[in-house]
């Protein structure tokens, strides 16, 4: 990478520096309970979780703890699948760790943890791993290439300096993330609070099924990769949007970006599929039970056969519903066997029979004021998560360009 700093091959600047246990070539058998032995997907997400992991019985864990069992500072730095992904050890933790984690102990003299594991965050995001890869099906960063990457090297008080600032940062992005999260389980606090456990029903609210509220329900037209109604040649660069499964997120938020539009004119002959605002579309392939209700600028759109339109009378407020079916995806999931066993699907013949309790509207719409404001704080939030994502790359180019004032970062 171009810098205005000297730089150095990583192998250089390194105490240890190697791969996880070779669980299948060395034929380790797991144990019930144990010592810990995690995997590169335990802290992808940049915190190590050390649930849902295998064990080592007794006999392996004294086999391979001495060499496998990281200390507090080391990096551990995912090699194979998704690679560049890497975390540091904060406390001594008895764990041992897999093939697809390497192991970087640095030399505390030459380069500061902090430092290089956000160097290697940002190569991770500028794509520069990808470049690198070895293997056939399986693509991984082998030990020459990992310790062949160039850091750029700084004295080490500015490494430390730059290392300061960029966590100042990325603790920003982090605080808007869990302030989200918490919205959003404040959201499912106070929906249980009014409405009790949709699937204990509490408060004794009158049971009915769902295709007594229905205006309509519309399985999707067959379209692009999902059919044959459209060919290719018949999607245009803008028109009429059609919505498939990309536009709902997991958390059940529409997502107003169309990547499929069809003429005005092709529309004419598929508006039997057409989505108002205020309808609820379902994902009914895939994951099987994905749902959000339609808040859309464009005023007339089509969905694709791998969702459902359900459009409510007035007796159902379309928000109750999506937020009661997100509090029973148990229910969901038992729903997701097609008739021959063989494909996960929905359709509006099992919508049809789902029962669920049925609150007065009156509870409804106190719910939806609630909703609404909260929903608000949460979009301001997103807003803000932006702008501090854009504010935290901004200065992962400028440190490692050697570009970074870091007078002035530090005032930020």
């Amino acid at each position: 990478m171009a810098s205005s700093y000297t730089s150095k091959p990583l192998s250089t600047l390194v105490d240890v520096m190697h791969q996880g246990i070779n669980t299948a070539a060395d034929k380790v058998e797991y144990e019930a309970k144990g010592t810990a032995i995690i995997q590169s997907r335990n802290f992808t997400s940049g915190n190590l979780d050390l649930n849902d992991v295998k064990y080592l019985g007794q006999a392996d864990s004294y086999k391979y703890g001495a060499k496998y069992t990281p200390i507090a500072g080391d990096i551990l730095f995912s090699n194979i699948g998704t690679v560049g992904r890497s975390v540091i050890v904060a406390s001594e933790r008895n764990f041992v760790f897999a093939w697809n984690v390497f192991l970087i102990r640095v030399n505390h003299t030459k380069i500061d943890k902090t430092y290089l594991k956000f160097y290697l965050d940002y190569l991770h995001d500028i794509g520069v791993y990808e470049s690198w890869f070895t293997g056939g099906t399986v693509k991984f960063l082998n030990k020459k290439t990992i310790g062949s990457i160039e850091i750029p090297l700084p004295p080490l008080e500015t490494q430390k300096q730059i290392a300061a600032v960029l966590e100042k940062a990325d603790q920003l992005r982090k605080d808007c993330l869990q302030m989200e999260q918490e919205l959003n389980s404040l959201a499912q606090s106070v929906f249980i609070e009014m409405f009790g456990d949709p699937l204990i029903n509490p408060k004794g609210w009158r049971v009915r099924t769902l295709n007594e509220f229905y205006a309509s329900a519309k399985t999707g037209t067959k379209c692009g990769p999902f059919g044959s109604a459209l060919k290719k040649d018949e999607f245009v660069d803008s028109g009429v949007p059609v919505w498939n499964m990309s536009n709902i997120s997991l958390t059940g938020e529409f997502i107003d970006s169309p990547s499929l539009w069809i003429t005005e004119k092709k529309y004419q002959n598929l508006e039997a599929y057409n989505v108002l605002q205020g309808d609820v579309i379902i994902s009914r392939a895939g994951t099987v039970g994905k749902m959000g209700v339609v808040l859309s600028k464009y005023d007339r759109s089509i969905i694709s056969t791998n969702l459902i339109r359900v459009r409510f009378g007035e007796d159902l407020l379309p928000l109750y519903f999506v937020c009661l079916m997100t509090y029973c995806k148990t229910r969901l999931k038992r729903l997701k066997v097609g008739d021959d066993g063989s494909f996960s699907h929905m359709n509006t013949g099992i919508l049809d029979n789902l029962e669920f309790p049925y609150p007065p509207m009156n509870e409804q719409l106190k719910y939806m004021k609630f909703r609404e404001e909260l929903d608000a704080q949460i979009n301001c939030l997103k807003q803000l998560k932006i702008e501090q994502e854009l504010n935290f790359s901004s200065l992962m180019q400028k440190a490692f360009n050697g570009e970074l004032n870091l007078d002035n970062a530090k005032t930020q």
